[in-house]
């Protein structure tokens, strides 16, 4: 009987010992992920620990040996607008703000964009070089921008504890020096490329007096123009071509600020092709382009895969960057999250587009146009994704042409309120967790309905961004070398999953 015992006691010794090593050799194959989820049903960022545990019915597998493009930054931009509604809050809420896009604890927004002279989130038209026929410029200034602008920089300078890359885009020259002597539409005259070109120089200058330093440029916001609306100036692909190849490129250079990014192009994708053929068409084009800037407009969900993908292979050693997006020609809607979710949340463009467009600009949920196109810029070979408006009021403004907006922080000045929207924190799982330096990576999905991207950070770690626009709960494995974790993502949400290296 006490050999039986012994027996039974050696025996169930056995058994743990044999299960502790297989949940030990179960674990030792666990990647250790951090992952953070926003979601329809009410996550905001939050950290997720527990996954459901039923078998997983897909597999994301990331192979971070082959790599694509290194990733610049993401962000949004100052604005006039953006600026002066900081200024009507609280010191609190100013800083809130400030700390929920640039601090270390927030978006860590990393690629920023400004205007030159005033836009359309202006609150009036002004020009840094009002003087007519002041070709020297010795009347420039940017006093308009010394109350709002510079000090919402300046502040987000401070907050940011790695720093952002800072570029500025001019809408307009001043009227004097347009064929049309107008604000909107019209050209520059070819009298005054040479005090364009100085234009840019020193408003670099300027700038840096204010303890600002620029990145760099692009040429011209939206250079076909915005249907005569706000500030615009033309310009064909021959034409910018032209100015940055004899004029704004040579001055930059011989002004000691050869080292400024210049981006050609900056308006929406459908026109791409055409304008790197121009801007990269031989070695004397492409001197002085640095890159090319798009914008996401002109479809409500085709993200032009093949167009950028051809912008890439034009000119594969050069920047190329999204630098506006918004949910436009909309009043934004006050703290309702769910409205952003919603499927008929918005319908841009429906009202102008021509009949035989208007298929391309249906009604949309906001969360998922802004996880889509990130995703699918990502995806293909975009290196920089910039956000425009980062607060609007209840209004969708101040802006002097009633171009009404959306931002993802939107504040109530007279009632010194600030409500974060979903889109806040959809741009924070790409800002905060893929950093400047970091390289996309390859990966293969098995589920179709998972809009998924990678990337390898310059610290060895791993990230994989995965969006479910279903409207069902998604269990998947994912897996790297020969480590595995199964994770569950909620019905309608974005997840940034950090693998430790």
């Amino acid at each position: 009987m006490k050999r039986l015992i012994i027996l039974i006691l050696n025996l169930f010794v056995i058994i743990m010992a044999s299960s502790c090593k297989s949940t030990n050799e179960n674990k030792s194959n666990d990647l250790k992920v951090e992952v953070v989820e926003t979601s329809r049903n009410g996550h905001q960022l939050t950290k997720i620990d527990s996954f459901n545990t039923v078998e997983p019915k897909a597999i994301i597998t990331l192979n971070p040996q082959k790599t694509f493009q290194t990733f610049t930054g993401f962000g949004g931009a100052f604005t006039e607008s953006s600026a002066y509604l900081l200024n009507q809050l609280s010191p609190a809420n100013r800083k809130k703000i400030i700390d929920a896009y640039f601090a270390d604890s927030g978006a860590k927004y990393s690629l920023m964009r400004t205007h030159m002279n005033s836009c359309d989130f202006s609150l009036s038209q002004y020009s840094y070089a009002p003087v007519e026929g002041d070709k020297n410029l010795k009347h420039f200034s940017i006093k308009e921008d010394q109350p709002d602008l510079i000090p919402m920089i300046k502040d987000a300078m401070a907050a940011s504890e790695n720093g952002f890359k800072l570029f500025a885009s001019p809408w307009t020259a001043p009227p004097w020096m347009k064929t049309n002597n107008d604000w909107v539409g019209g050209k520059l005259k070819p009298e005054y490329y040479d005090t364009w070109a100085l234009f840019f120089s020193k408003y670099v200058d300027a700038y840096k007096a204010e303890g600002i330093n620029l990145w760099g440029f692009t040429v011209e916001n939206e250079p076909h123009g915005n249907g005569n609306n706000w500030e615009s100036m033309h310009y064909t692909p021959e034409e910018m071509t032209k100015f940055v190849r004899e004029h704004l490129g040579p001055k930059l250079e011989k002004d000691g600020k050869g080292y400024l990014k210049i981006l050609g192009y900056d308006q929406n994708r459908a026109g791409l092709k055409e304008w790197v053929d121009v801007m990269y068409k031989n070695e004397a084009n492409a001197k002085y382009f640095d890159g090319t800037a798009v914008h996401w407009y002109e479809s409500t969900y085709k993200i032009f895969a093949e167009d950028l993908q051809y912008a890439h292979n034009k000119a594969p050693d050069k920047y190329l960057i999204e630098t506006e997006a918004c949910v436009d020609a909309q009043v934004p809607v006050w703290q309702e999250d769910d409205w952003y979710w919603r499927k008929e949340a918005t319908d841009w463009g429906w009202d102008w587009a021509p009949e035989d467009q208007k298929y391309l600009h249906p009604k949309y949920r906001p969360v998922y146009r802004y996880a889509r196109d990130i995703i699918g810029c990502m995806n293909n070979w975009v290196d920089g994704w910039v956000d425009w408006n980062m607060v609007l009021d209840r209004q969708g403004g101040p802006n002097w042409f009633k171009n009404w907006c959306v931002a993802p922080v939107i504040v109530d000045p007279d009632q010194d309120e600030v409500y974060f929207t979903p889109l806040y924190y959809t741009m924070a799982h790409f800002s905060r967790y893929v950093r400047p330096g970091a390289k996309r990576i390859d990966f293969e999905s098995t589920d179709k309905d998972l809009q998924v991207t990678a990337a390898t950070n310059p610290d060895g770690n791993h990230i994989a961004i995965v969006f479910n626009p279903s409207q069902e709960e998604k269990v998947f494995k994912l897996q790297l070398g020969e480590l595995t974790k199964t994770i569950s993502i909620s019905p309608q949400a974005i997840q940034t999953i950090n693998i430790a290296n």
